[in-house]
C-alpha cells in the first residue's frame, strides 16, 4: 500500500502542476520532463535520477489505474510468500531492469530512435512482481472475471505473449520495458527457489540512503521500572544499576532489529520452521512476545 500511495501522490502532483503549467504557458511538460526516463544517453547523463523516478510516475488516469490494480492484486499474493522488504526491493529492481532494456533497445536497434523517446510508469516494476510470484508458485489458483479459476503460470504466459505481439504497436518502449521487468521477476523467482534473495543488496542500498535522512537517536541509557539501566546502543545492562529484574532485563536486551526479523521471516516462508537455528527461533519468539 505504501507503493500505491507513493504512485498516487506523484500522479496527483504531476497532474496539478500540469494544469497550472498549461494555464500559464500552454504546455504540460514542465515538471514531467524531470521525472520521465529519456532513451537518449546524453540526456540521461544529465538526468540520471529518472532511472528511479520514472517507475513512480504516471500521467494518464487509466495508466495508473491498471498498474495499481495489478500491483494490489498480485502484490497481495506475493506477500503470502515473501516480506514487504522483498516486495519493495523487487519493485525497484524490476523498474531498473525495464529501464536498462528500454535504453539498450532504443540505442542499439535501428528501428528505434532514442532522440525523442521518453517513458514513465510502474509497469516494468509490476511485471517483475507478476512473473516472480508465478515462477515461485506456478500452480497458485486465482479467479478472473469471465474466465474463472486459472493458474498463475497461465496468467504469466498470457502477459508475456501480449507484450511480445504488442512490440510492433504504438507503445514499443513500454512493451520492451515490460520485458525487462519480466526478466528480473524470472531471475528473482528462480533464485529464491534456490535459497538466494536478489533483493538483499538493493534493500541495503535503500537502507543506506534512508539512514542519511533519519535522525540518529542519542546514545544514552534508560532504566526499566525496577530493573537495570539499559544501554540501547551496546545492548548491555549498565553496571551502575543497584537493582535487577531478570524478566525486564531479558525483554530489554532484545533490540528488535527489523532487518533481521524480515530475514528470519523470509527464511521461515521459504524453508519452514525446522530450517531455523535455535538462536533464530529464540529471536522470533521474543520478538513476537514483545510485539
Amino acid at each position: 500500500m505504501r507503493l500505491i500511495y507513493i504512485n498516487i501522490g506523484v500522479f496527483v502532483v504531476l497532474r496539478l502542476v500540469g494544469v497550472l503549467s498549461f494555464l500559464g504557458t500552454g504546455s504540460t511538460s514542465g515538471l514531467l520532463q524531470w521525472v520521465e526516463l529519456p532513451a537518449s544517453l546524453p540526456l540521461l547523463l544529465r538526468r540520471p535520477w529518472t532511472v528511479i523516478t520514472y517507475m513512480f510516475s504516471h500521467y494518464g488516469l487509466l495508466h495508473i489505474l491498471f498498474n495499481m490494480l495489478w500491483l494490489y492484486w498480485l502484490g497481495r499474493i506475493f506477500m503470502e510468500f515473501f516480506t514487504p522488504r522483498q516486495l519493495g526491493g523487487l519493485y525497484v529492481l524490476g523498474g531498473i531492469g525495464g529501464a536498462v532494456l528500454y535504453i539498450v533497445a532504443y540505442n542499439l536497434l535501428p528501428a528505434l530512435d532514442s532522440t525523442h523517446s521518453f517513458m514513465l510508469g510502474a509497469s516494468a516494476s509490476v511485471m517483475a512482481i507478476v512473473i516472480a510470484v508465478a515462477v515461485y508458485r506456478p500452480d497458485y489458483q486465482i479467479n478472473l472475471l469471465f474466465i474463472g479459476g486459472i493458474s498463475l503460470k497461465w496468467v504469466a504466459i498470457g502477459t508475456v505473449f501480449i507484450d511480445l505481439i504488442g512490440i510492433e504497436g504504438t507503445n514499443v518502449g513500454g512493451h520492451i520495458a515490460h520485458m525487462g521487468g519480466m526478466l528480473v521477476g524470472l531471475w528473482f523467482g528462480m533464485a529464491i527457489r534456490r535459497g538466494h534473495d536478489i533483493t538483499s543488496w538493493i534493500n541495503s542500498c535503500i537502507d543506506a540512503v534512508v539512514s542519511i535522512f533519519k535522525k540518529q537517536p542519542s546514545h544514552k541509557a534508560w532504566r526499566p521500572a525496577g530493573g537495570k539501566a539499559f544501554d540501547k546502543e551496546s545492548g548491555k545492562a549498565s553496571k551502575q544499576s543497584t537493582t535487577s529484574s531478570s524478566e525486564a532485563g531479558g525483554k530489554a536486551s532484545w533490540n528488535l532489529d527489523e532487518q533481521r526479523l524480515d530475514d528470519i521471516l523470509g527464511k521461515l516462508k521459504r524453508s519452514g520452521y525446522g530450517a531455523l537455528s535455535d538462536e533464530e527461533k529464540e529471536f522470533l519468539f521474543n520478538a513476537s512476545r514483545k510485539r
